[in-house]
């Protein structure tokens, strides 16, 4: 049943949503993307997706809500955002997440957060190499988790369902320690998260 080849709407055709659509694309998903560009709308991406992917800076959230209104309603919507201002500076406290916050904002949406904590060129193969990375994802909906741990299997990731959408707290802090190893530590973008677990 998750196997089959999806319809995706990517909100966002900069690096994040060019990498992650490659990979789904290779994966033999048909992705439709929306962004400024009137040609290319993020309503029509909505509206065309079963699967629809926020891969927006957090700050433009609120516009997007706006112009996707209700084409999201009772859709998958995979929250991709790192709610990170100016100097690495956290724009929310440590209560709440992007992705809790996009839940409110599209309260008839099932919010799945996923992929915000690995470096964009690595979104499009799941791999490092020959090392498999782990995809963590988190979200209310156990449907809409499957769904989208397929997909990133599709990529080349190793799914984890790692709880309830409180989780993307932790997932968004992720991504705040990997931003400063690969940037402020200098070890650049060929590094991410895989976990490891013996039986």
């Amino acid at each position: 049943m998750y196997g089959d080849r999806m319809k995706i709407g990517m909100i966002g055709k900069g690096n994040v949503g060019s990498h992650l659509g490659k990979g789904l694309i290779s994966a033999g998903n048909e992705v439709k993307f929306g962004h400024r560009d009137p040609k290319e709308s993020a309503a029509a991406a909505a509206a065309f997706g079963d699967v629809i992917i926020l891969a927006v800076p957090f700050s433009e959230v609120k516009n997007v809500a706006k112009d996707v209104s209700v084409a999201v309603d009772g859709k998958i919507l995979v929250d991709v955002t790192n709610p990170i201002g100016s100097g690495m500076s956290p724009l929310l406290g440590s209560n709440t997440s992007a992705a809790e916050e996009v839940q409110k904002l599209f309260p008839k949406a099932k919010v799945v957060k996923a992929f915000n904590y690995v470096f964009a060129k690595n979104m499009e193969k799941g791999r490092l190499n020959n090392e498999q990375l782990t995809a963590f994802i988190a979200g209310d909906d156990a449907d809409a988790k499957k769904k989208v741990m397929a997909l990133s299997k599709e990529i080349g990731f190793e799914p984890l369902d790692v709880g309830s959408i409180v989780s993307a707290r932790y997932l968004e802090s992720m991504a705040f320690l990997i931003i400063g190893l690969g940037y402020g530590m200098k070890m650049g973008q060929e590094i991410g998260f895989r976990l490891i677990k013996h039986d």
